[in-house]
């Protein structure tokens, strides 16, 4: 079993939550204060009675001398017009209040609405009270703006009604927004519908936003509306709706929209539209700037792109950053970093931190980390946690702890478990426990399920059901899907069914085997290389089996290191043959010994082979034993 640092299906798999909340920005900006349709006039002095108010500034700034000729230019721009525009202010509010106090509602309108913007609740709202008794809609919208503000939302509520009712786009959208929060979602639709209707962007999104809560397919032409005119934030829903329709080349365009105006989501799937369809350059480069805007799960993606181009130092780092912001799959990537690198400590931290995220692969990974260290009863638990957090792979690892200590009962339901979930491993190790009791139609369904997923052992299995069914094109279908599932057996049986029917194709499955250290496979290779006289090749591929242990080719290369005079050697590759049971090595070494005029030696090994077999062996072994005796008696 493989930790897990990357989940899915996965590219990359880079995921998202698809939440439906406003963009931050959005949310902070809360209700807007309406001024009102007037033209608004405002009061200007000079530079020089400015400066006279305020004071000039020192000759110098930052220790630079100032030319005599600029005279007060030299003062910085920036104060100057910060300071020209607080007098400009302060003049035009004076002037709106004197005619407020005077009874002109515009003036009182447009008065409520400054200190509104500037937080003086108190002081805007008996301007705004009466600006809206005299029929002002700006005034009632911002009205029932200040009375939300301060939780009066009843009448809050009657006030943007008055307004939205004149005609009050951004009224009728609070409204809707208000009604749809207390649950009345068909007078909230009106509304909303009213201020979309009037080219409120914020109304379209919300209606938008509604109709696609109760799925309604009018929901996409509103976010269209809204995105449009420059709502990111519906870009970004329209996109999703676009992409879950299969149609992602619209959904990129949305995507695209919205993150060239900084929103983090849009830019991270744009990234994984791109990541599937291989160009990794741009990808990462909006997975970047989504990071940058705050989103952890870009970070986590970027993190992997570079871990994939080889640049493991940067990979971490981002990691790291994402796994800090709360990115448990971040946390996770950083644990398998630290475990290949052989830093348990480091590992269970990062692995702990994942799951304190709420990502239950870290207690998966946590039982692996500590099933590799012989730390059994730990493994046990953390598998136990995931597994019933519904970790189908800890399912499967959980079932395999408990059958390895003979607690079949208690790993049939855990198996199944995963199994039905969609483990392939649990699906395939299903199939044994029902095998292992002469279950068979049991144990071929649950192989099948298991191939049909790709599980090349399974695929197997199901092969040598076909083959002793006597159906050799069934099981050769099923070779060849175990073998290209990376069976190293099923490619070793392919190959040997492809050369019994003459098929240059079998050599091609040997050798795929051979290089999977499936051991019977390379002694193949080296049979066939040496019967080409490809002497060089037959010795590697003999070289290589025999000191995995095998037998076969410890006496074949044996045999070839002989016959090109490297007696020595060869008796080596004989010896450790038959010490492993080779009939055919012991009977060689035996005529050996004879050769060198060693006759108890040689007895020993007679004896050995006429044990070991085949029979051919042993009836030769048995003459050599009789000649032997007849000698030595003599």
């Amino acid at each position: 079993m493989k930790l897990i640092g990357r989940n899915g299906s996965g590219p990359a798999a880079a995921p998202d939550t698809g939440t439906r909340a406003q963009d931050a920005d959005e949310a902070r900006r809360g209700l807007p204060a309406q001024r009102s349709n007037g033209p608004e006039s405002l009061v200007r002095i000079s530079a020089q009675q400015l400066l006279d108010a305020v004071g000039r500034y020192p000759a110098a700034v930052d220790g630079a001398p100032v030319d005599e000729a600029d005279d007060g230019d030299a003062v910085e721009a920036a104060s100057f017009e910060s300071a020209l525009a607080a007098r400009e202010q302060a003049a035009l509010e004076s002037r709106h209040r004197a005619s407020a106090d005077g009874g002109d509602p515009g003036a009182a309108s447009q008065l409520g609405a400054l200190l509104l913007r500037r937080g003086d609740l108190e002081d805007a709202e008996p301007y705004l009270r009466s600006a809206a008794a005299a029929g002002l809609r700006a005034a009632a919208n911002n009205l029932g703006v200040l009375l939300h503000q301060r939780g009066h939302r009843a009448e809050a509520a009657q006030w943007w009604r008055q307004a939205a009712v004149a005609g009050s786009a951004p009224a009728a959208h609070a409204l809707g927004l208000q009604l749809r929060d207390q649950g009345e979602e068909e007078a909230a639709e009106y509304w909303l519908h009213f201020a979309a209707e009037h080219g409120h962007p914020l109304g379209a999104y919300a209606l938008g936003d509604l109709m696609e809560h109760r799925r309604d397919v009018r929901a996409e032409r509103w976010f269209k509306v809204s995105a449009d005119a420059g709502h990111r934030e519906a870009a970004y829903r329209l996109a999703r709706m676009r992409e879950a329709a299969g149609d992602k080349e619209t959904a990129e365009t949305w995507y695209r929209t919205a993150a060239a105006r900084s929103h983090a989501r849009a830019a991270l799937r744009l990234g994984v539209l791109l990541e599937e369809r291989g160009e990794l350059d741009e990808a990462a480069r909006w997975y970047r700037q989504s990071a940058q805007n705050g989103e952890p799960r870009a970070a986590c993606a970027l993190g992997f792109l570079l871990r994939d181009a080889g640049d493991v130092t940067a990979a971490a780092e981002w990691w790291q950053e994402a796994a800090e912001a709360g990115d448990g799959n971040a946390a996770n990537a950083l644990g398998a970093l630290h475990a290949g690198r052989g830093e348990a400590a480091a590992a269970e931290r990062w692995y702990r931190a994942a799951l304190d995220a709420g990502d239950h692969n870290g207690a998966f990974n946590l039982g692996l980390l500590c099933a590799a260290a012989g730390r059994e009863a730990q493994a046990e638990q953390w598998y136990r946690r995931a597994a019933y957090a519904g970790h189908r792979e800890a399912c499967n690892a959980l079932a395999v702890v408990l059958l390895q200590r003979g607690d079949e009962s208690g790993a049939e339901p855990w198996f199944s478990k995963a199994a039905e979930s969609g483990s392939v491993d649990g699906a395939f190790n299903l199939g044994v426990l029902h095998a292992g009791r002469g279950e068979l139609p049991q144990a071929h369904e649950w192989y099948a399920r298991a191939a049909a997923e790709g599980h090349g052992e399974a695929a197997l299995q199901l092969a040598v059901v076909q083959e002793q069914r006597g159906n050799p094109v069934g099981a050769l279908e099923r070779y060849r899907q175990a073998a290209a599932a990376g069976s190293a057996e099923g490619a070793f049986r392919l190959a040997a069914v492809l050369e019994r029917r003459g098929e240059a194709e079998a050599e091609h499955w040997y050798a795929v085997a051979a290089e999977a250290d499936h051991r019977r496979a390379q002694v193949r290779m080296g049979v066939r290389a040496a019967e080409r006289g490809e002497l060089q090749a037959a010795e590697r591929w003999y070289r290589r089996a025999a000191e995995a242990g095998s037998r076969s080719a410890a006496f074949n290369l044996g045999l070839l290191l002989a016959r090109q005079d490297c007696e020595a050697e060869a008796m080596l590759w004989y010896t450790r043959a038959a010490d492993a049971g080779h009939g055919r090595a012991a009977l060689r070494l035996a005529l050996l010994a004879l050769r060198r005029g060693e006759p108890v030696q040689a007895e020993n090994w007679c004896r050995r082979a006429a044990e070991y077999g085949p029979a051919e062996v042993a009836e030769r072994a048995g003459r050599l034993l009789g000649a032997l005796d007849s000698e030595l008696s003599a």
